[in-house]
């Protein structure tokens, strides 16, 4: 009993494992109330798009000596603008174009990291690392985290509706257009606040994973809420334990715990469940 006490209680003797947790779960939070919603739209990809273009802006941020969280909310925000640009003016797909300008925006940061190197490690930028964030970065992402929560709290139904029935929402005076917008900017900002947690390339597991482990659950959106922001915090804190005890990227720790979570809830979950459903089946042949 004593050792499990301990391995709970050790790290927080090292001010950089409080810090490292306070980002993870104030990531996790914020993620897993834009997951429920990227989740039933069916943005994945758009998650995973925005988290790779915001690569330009962080560099050319640490560059001009300013904080990387505006260059990677103007690119997050202008990547957005531009796939609906190439989508609405061409032919092209909206996954096309998604595929389009997330692979040439990040290829971008790529040269920019190559031609420019900087003086400052960005390696914690593409994988994460919240036990080295500074009390510059923890400002950022509180206010950022306010900010994001606040909105979401005030448009709620509106945007609950929307990712229901945006023709519904459109008979009642809501305007699609806008709140597809609202959600888009509320996803880049999440995705920025990501960034110190998990890095860019795992960015999108935050964003994905508490949601669709959640929507395996339950049928009510209020639940789902509650249970993603559940697994994802939980998630958060057992990874940064288990990065600290094992000596494993963080990162890559509190996604592997979401995984795991979405494993158990895809093999067990009551009624959507792949073992539920096989015995339902099974009942159903029966009688």
């Amino acid at each position: 009993m004593t050792a499990v006490v301990e391995w709970f209680t050790v790290p927080f003797g090292f001010e950089f494992m409080q810090r490292a947790l306070l980002v993870s779960v104030l990531a996790g939070v914020v993620c897993a109330v834009l997951s429920c919603w990227m989740t039933l739209i069916g943005w994945s990809l758009m998650g995973d798009a925005i988290s790779h273009a915001v690569l330009p802006g962080v560099v050319l941020s640490y560059m001009l000596g300013l904080p990387f969280a505006l260059g990677a909310l103007a690119f997050g925000a202008g990547s957005v603008a531009m796939i609906g640009v190439v989508n609405r003016t061409s032919r092209v797909k909206e996954d096309a174009a998604i595929g389009i300008v997330f692979t040439a925006l990040f290829a971008v940061g790529i040269v920019l990291l190559s031609k420019f190197p900087s003086n400052t490690d960005l390696k914690h930028i593409l994988f994460g690392n919240p036990l080295g964030v500074r009390d510059l970065d923890i400002v950022q992402i509180l206010v950022m985290a306010a900010l994001t929560l606040a909105v979401v709290a005030v448009k709620h139904r509106d945007l609950t509706l929307f990712a229901f029935d945006p023709t519904h929402a459109h008979a009642i005076g809501l305007s699609p257009r806008r709140l597809e917008a609202l959600l888009l900017g509320l996803l880049s900002v999440t995705v920025v606040i990501a960034l110190q947690a998990v890095g860019i390339i795992m960015v999108v597991a935050m964003v994905i994973i508490p949601g669709a482990t959640a929507y395996l659950l339950t049928d009510r959106f209020e639940r789902m809420l509650l249970i993603s922001v559940a697994v994802s915090v939980a998630a958060a804190v057992l990874g940064t334990y288990a990065s600290f005890h094992l000596d494993v990227a963080p990162g890559g720790a509190i996604v592997i715990a979401q995984a795991l979570a979405f494993t158990a809830a895809y093999l067990c979950a009551p009624r959507h469940g792949v073992l539920a459903r096989r015995a339902a089946g099974r009942r159903a042949a029966r009688a």
